[in-house]
């Protein structure tokens, strides 16, 4: 049994992550950044659940790049093959759920 703050997370690198769980080849991960990450296709599906801060969530949908801005407890869902990058604005503290290895 664990109980996480996440609120209180850091890491000494952007996208430095605390790894919490492996269920089955899913892994569940609290990252903590404040830069950018890069331009990128998951092996799978994504969950991405902005715990604090806000984050601009660019993904191309038919080769038009779309952006988004998700707030505290806004959850972004990439289905296997959605190329998408995301931008802290400022701080944030997200949780992914992801096949583990994914990118």
């Amino acid at each position: 049994m664990e109980i996480i703050r996440s609120k209180e997370f850091t890491a000494s690198r952007a996208w430095g992550a605390k790894d919490i769980s492996n269920m089955n080849g899913i892994t569940t991960r609290l990252h903590w950044t404040n830069e950018p990450y890069q331009w990128h296709i998951n092996d799978g599906e994504e969950v991405f659940a902005v715990l604090d801060g806000q984050v601009e969530m660019r993904y191309r949908e038919e080769g038009q790049e779309k952006t988004v801005l998700l707030e505290t407890g806004d959850i972004f869902f990439a289905s296997a093959g959605t190329e998408h990058v995301a931008h802290p604005v400022g701080e944030a503290r997200i949780l992914v759920v992801e096949s583990e290895g994914s990118v």
